[in-house]
């Protein structure tokens, strides 16, 4: 189906780094500022103080918001040139967020031949970066792999684990070649999508599993001894992706069907951009959100919870909006403390953690019936649209997409982000009052998807910033201040743990695809007010 085994034709994956480094010399620092903070009391009970924080300059400051910032541009002959950034701001050390991006170019003798696969994710680590780090290597292929079978085996049941064949992909025969594209189905695709987050996340949390039964010699079964597996080279390498935890975001552009799929497990956010022609010809941006965000404070994940659960934990099961009163998103990679049953959870903490000074927390009190958090993603469909002239473009077809995890939509609403993406692509530039945007970038509500988050405060007055060259920096720029200066500098100059009081860590990917049509939603000149 795709050319050498879906060969990637370009990728690249990354992780973040460890966060921003705090200087303590008196000398360095002309400005502080006051925090409130949260420290450990005589009595060991935490209590609430106010610390002098060194205030970064506002150069550390620019730094911190583009060190991780990437672009990238892919064309083929005849086709729409596809550009993308990511970028990325850590509040927790090390950043848990993780990111990934590859292009796979179909086999040219592939049916559906010519055209590309555009695999996009975002992963938000909870409780550590191991989950959302493995995500970030293996999730794309293991997608890859079912999206490959849809044509190579579309009957095929394979045996062998996901994990274990990622990588040994093989060409289609003949006769393979000749059979439908199953991969022009969006229902099919869709399932395939679902199948491969639900596999591998079944493959990462029973790898510990597997591990402990293959060194149970017939003694240790028949007296239930516990083997230490401490010092077991995939102890910790298997155990701490099961226990920690990810959310993770997927788009996959399919340019030769022109279909765009989105895969959401937790709460990360896509949202669309769709560029749309208003009777006054001056045309305005659609806000289309894509995902829902799965918290126990979305209605759908509340019923499908009571659903999955017997009815005497139907007013628990969800408490505050959190999965048995503890963790925020319904959906995750990982996080086994809520999917193995209790024994399971003693028995491989004593095998595998105990050792190493790691024990497992016990799951939470009204821990009963597991599982309680899955991993099977819901799967969004929209139609692309690639014209060659701009008066043809369908109405409806997305022109830019974000994908984002949380800790930018804590800050900014899906309104906010269109407007900021739109405003860029028009060329705005300087600061701009938040009253005066809508007024520059128009924008409609199309599907508004379900905000699973806090409600937050709308801030009406100050203003956004149009200076970063990368649109993702320049989101993350506009999440904690935009123009109000002093404001973003003394976000960014938190230090870590205190900052996670107050941001979360971001990471963020635009992709929008150029074929003239966006020359329309160009203004004139907009005079800089810095």
């Amino acid at each position: 189906m795709l050319r050498n085994a879906w060969k990637p034709v370009a990728a690249a994956v990354a992780v973040g780094g460890p966060a921003y480094v705090y200087y303590t010399s008196k000398s360095d620092w002309h400005e502080t500022f006051k925090l409130a903070i949260k420290v450990k009391g005589a009595d060991g009970r935490p209590e609430m103080t106010t610390r002098d924080i060194p205030l970064l300059p506002l150069k550390q400051v620019e730094t911190r918001i583009t060190e991780h910032a990437i672009e990238n541009t892919h064309s083929r002959p005849g086709g729409p040139r596809w550009k993308f950034t990511t970028a990325a701001l850590a509040s927790n050390d090390p950043i848990e967020d993780a990111n990934a991006h590859q292009v796979i170019q179909r086999d040219e003798a592939d049916p559906s031949a010519p055209g590309d696969y555009l695999f996009f994710t975002v992963m938000d680590g909870h409780g550590g970066r191991d989950t959302s780090q493995l995500l970030s290597r293996v999730l794309i292929n293991a997608v890859a792999l079912e999206l490959s079978n849809l044509v190579t085996q579309p009957k095929a049941q394979p045996n062998a684990g996901l994990l274990q064949r990622v990588y040994s992909l093989v060409g289609s025969s003949p006769a393979q070649r000749t059979q439908a594209a199953l991969d022009a189905d969006p229902q099919r695709v869709s399932r395939a999508i679902e199948s491969a987050f639900s596999k591998l996340d079944t493959e990462l949390v029973n790898a510990p599993i597997q591990i402990l039964a293959s060194n149970l010699d017939a003694e240790a079964r028949k007296n239930k001894i516990i083997p230490d597996l401490s010092q077991h080279p995939m102890a910790l390498p298997t155990m701490l992706p099961a226990i920690s935890g990810s959310c993770a975001l997927m788009a996959v552009f399919d340019t030769a069907h022109k279909d765009l799929y989105v895969a959401c497990t937790g709460d990360s956010r896509a949202v669309a951009g769709v560029w749309e022609k208003t009777a006054d010809g001056k045309g305005q941006w659609r806000v289309e959100v894509l995902s829902e965000d799965q918290t126990g404070r979305n209605p759908n994940e509340l019923k499908r919870l009571q659903s999955e659960h017997p009815q005497d934990e139907a007013d628990y099961v969800v408490r505050e909006g959190r999965i048995l009163g503890g963790l925020e998103p319904s959906r995750a990679f990982g996080d086994a403390r809520y999917k193995w049953p209790r024994a399971i959870q003693e028995t491989l903490s004593q095998a595998f953690l105990v050792g190493n000074g790691r024990p497992l927390r016990p799951p939470p009190t009204l821990f009963k019936t597991p599982p309680y958090v899955i991993a099977q993603p819901v799967v969004t469909h929209r139609k692309l649209d690639f014209p060659s002239n701009p008066e043809t473009y369908s109405p409806g077809a997305p022109r830019f997409l974000v994908l984002a995890t949380d800790g930018l939509w804590d800050e900014l609403s899906s309104e906010d982000v269109v407007s900021l993406v739109g405003g860029h692509l028009a060329g705005l530039k300087g600061t701009i009052s938040k009253s005066e945007l809508p007024t520059l970038v128009p924008t409609s509500a199309g599907s508004m998807g379900i905000d699973g988050k806090k409600k937050r405060k709308e801030e009406t007055s100050g203003s956004w910033a149009f200076v970063d060259e990368n649109f993702s920096a320049h989101l993350i720029r506009n999440a904690f201040g935009g123009g109000d200066v002093k404001h973003l500098r003394q976000l960014l100059s938190i230090p870590a743990p205190y900052s996670r009081r107050y941001r979360d860590d971001i990471t963020v990917t635009v992709v929008w695809w150029e074929d003239g049509k966006e020359d329309a939603a160009k203004v004139t000149t907009i005079k800089s007010k810095l």
